[in-house]
């Protein structure tokens, strides 16, 4: 498994239910995620993270989505997230993070499931909680620091 990744963009928005956009630099706050998001909070899905790899699952599919397109904060390229276990710990540029979920239940389908009758954010997004602070921007590394045994994964 690949332990290495880097980040391609950083994206936020003022509001929840719409696409993000990039920004140069996100701050990651422990107990709130990335500042400036509508999303960011103290809650388990402070930050969320898809890789570019499943954005363009949807391109060859015909879409014109990019980053930010799925409402993620933080795309990567180089690993696979969705194979994270829950507890996996990472550096997000200087942060660092604990994945909390994968996944998450669509209960209204969004535009893209609108548009393609599909959409990869609620199997194979992730969400993370900021557990140290630091600053991500595009071309940061993602480095998997720890991962729970499986016994500690499948009591999760």
């Amino acid at each position: 498994m690949n332990t290495e990744g880097r980040v391609v963009a950083v994206c936020t928005s003022a509001k929840t239910g719409v696409p993000k956009r990039p920004v140069d630099t996100g701050t990651l706050r422990p107990s709130w995620g990335l500042e400036g998001d509508a999303h960011a909070g103290d809650w388990h899905r402070q930050v969320s993270l898809l890789a570019m790899e499943s954005i363009q699952k949807m391109q060859a599919a015909g879409l014109k989505v990019k980053p930010g397109s799925f409402a993620e904060n933080i795309t990567t390229e180089g690993l696979v997230l969705y194979e994270l276990p829950i507890g996996t710990r990472m550096r997000l540029g200087t942060a660092l993070a604990e994945v909390t979920q994968i996944g998450k239940e669509c209960h209204s389908h969004c535009a893209i499931y609108e548009l393609a009758g599909d959409c990869v954010m609620p199997r194979e997004g992730i969400f993370v909680r900021i557990l140290e602070p630091g600053t991500v921007s595009a071309g940061s590394s993602v480095t998997i620091i720890s991962q729970p045994s499986e016994q500690e994964a499948s009591s999760s």
